[in-house]
Order: C-alpha cells, then structure tokens, then sequence
C-alpha cells in the first residue's frame, strides 16, 4: 500500500464514528448493489456494511447495473442510501445508449472503496514464458491465438483490448458469461489466454493448470513480487477492476465526508483486510474530491479504449 493510501487510511481512523445522519438514525443506511448476491460487488458491499452498522444491502439487478444505479440517482440525498458499484459505473455508458443518467453528473463521489488487480494468465500448454515471448508468439501468428473474458466491456476485456493495442498484435477476443465458463475454457485449452483476477485463478496456477506472465498494476505485488508487471515490458500498461461508492446528486459535502471517513476505518480493521486479501483487492479509501477526479480520469480513459478498439456493446 502506497503512502498516500495509507494517509487516507489512518485519517479514517482519527475520524470521529460512527457515520450517522439524522435520516439514519431513523432506519439502517442502505447500501444499493445494482447485481445479484454473490458477485465482488456485492461482497465488497457486505463487507463494507458489516462495519458500519446499522446498514442494510439491498440488490437491484438488471439492464447493466442501470437498475440499481438509477434507484441511488433518484433518492433523496440526506445520507441513508448509497450505491456501490465496480468500475463498470464509468463504462457502461460509452457501450449502452440512452442512459437513464449521468454516470458522473448524477451522483456525488463518496470514496474509491478497493482495487482489484488483474493477472495475465496462459494455458500451460502455450509456449510463452512471460510477456516478452508472447507478444513475439501472438505476432509469429496472428489471429490464432484467443482470449477469454468474463464480459463485453469489463475490465477484463479492456485489459485485453489495451494489450493488444499497445503491443500491436492480434487476438481473437471470446466472451463469456462471468468468469467461470471462460476459465474452464482455458483450462481446457479452447482459449489461451485470459486476463482475470489473482483470487479465481490463483489455484489453477499452484496446480500447474495455469502459467501467470503478469499483473496490471504499475507496481509489482507485494504479496507476490516475483511476478512482474505488464509494464515492464510494455511501458504505460496500467488497468485494474475496482469498487467504489457513490451517493445521490447534491449530497452535503459534510455527509460525503463522513462516509468516506467511516468507510477508511471499516478497511483500517483486520476484519476487512483480511476478507479483501482473500480476493487480491487492496484497499484504497480516497478522498470525495479524489475519487471525482479519479472517475473523471477513468471515465474518458475507457471511453478512449473502447473507440480506438472499437467495441461495442452486446
């Protein structure tokens, strides 16, 4: 964990607690998930909400988080609801038209809640050893080689999308309904290549299934600082998944605050950290006025991505 996370981190923990408004104290703050239960955004969320109690998860599926995120964009903005979502929030509406709102306009920043790294993983059976070797296999034969994704337009598929770009190769990109399908795929050899999060595939690499090549982070991990990172090879390659939290439009700054400081105590806990570790997300804790600029940088970055590749939405 960086310096500047670990300030904002330790300013949660001087913060007084617990977050409470007025409109609180009369029922539990809701915390909106626009997924179904069980996904990482949705346990982000619990995990977040078992600390702040009393707070209740509530999931609203459906049309791409638009649901759920809609909900958050129309309800009042006195501090009991507040949506968590994943970074899909900045990328979603560069694939879907007529948004029913502003993913930027229509919400008040509250705090960049954890990053999830990706890993770029090989079937054992490819002939590349690290990054180096495949791009030089990718562009010996292109258009033969595949990678997996877990969905159109998540950062998965991104990260792929980004590779290929930089590196000036070409693969067929092959989605998927969620993770597990595509890694079963890989495993098997239908596809060679995947970029998915060090949690789903870290078994798969201790059994030799898999060969890990690199993370998409700038810095190597330090749970793992034998892999190197994308960039090392290819400088400037940088992309991660992470979750953040949002509140309604013209929340008080004050409240904004608040909940950013009572969400940096909750990932300050061994509690939290120890259930974030579990899925290879580090937590962040930004400021209000940090993670807006960060939603910003995000937003047009993506949107740069999904017109040079040209993706479209499903």
């Amino acid at each position: 964990m960086n310096a500047t996370r670990r300030a904002a981190l330790a300013a949660g923990l001087a913060a007084p607690a617990p977050f409470m408004t007025a409109a609180a104290q009369e029922r539990p703050v809701r915390f909106i998930v626009p997924y179904p239960p069980g996904g990482p955004t949705d346990l982000v969320a619990r995990v977040t909400a078992a600390g702040l109690q009393p707070a209740l998860v509530e999931n609203r599926p459906g049309a791409g988080g638009s649901i759920g995120a809609g909900e958050v964009a129309r309800a009042a903005p006195d501090g009991s609801t507040f949506l968590v979502n994943a970074s899909a929030h900045v990328i979603v509406p560069h694939l879907q038209r007529n948004m029913p709102f502003d993913s930027l306009a229509d919400f008040t920043p509250i705090t960049e809640i954890v990053k999830v790294p990706l890993i770029l993983v090989v079937n054992d059976a490819v002939p590349a050893r690290d990054v180096a070797e495949l791009i030089a296999l990718a562009r010996s034969q292109p258009g033969r080689l595949s990678y997996a994704s877990s969905s159109i337009g998540g950062a998965p598929h991104l990260a792929g999308e980004l590779f290929k770009l930089m590196t000036r190769t070409e693969m067929v990109h092959v989605p998927y309904r969620g993770s597990g399908p595509a890694l079963q795929d890989l495993l098997g050899g239908t596809v060679q290549v995947m970029f998915d999060s060090l949690a789903s595939s870290a078994g798969h690499i201790r059994a030799g299934r898999l060969r890990a090549l690199a993370v998409t982070t700038t810095a190597r991990l330090p749970g793992h600082p034998e892999l190197p990172t994308v960039a090392e090879t290819v400088p400037g390659y940088e992309i991660s998944t992470w979750y953040g939290m949002w509140a309604p439009p013209r929340l008080p700054p004050a409240l904004a605050t608040r909940m950013q400081q009572a969400v940096a105590r909750v990932l300050a806990t061994p509690e939290a950290q120890a259930r974030f570790l579990a899925m290879g997300a580090e937590p962040v804790a930004s400021t209000p006025e940090a993670f807006s600029r960060f939603l910003r940088e995000e937003y047009d970055r993506f949107g740069r991505l999904i017109r040079d590749a040209d993706i479209k939405g499903e």
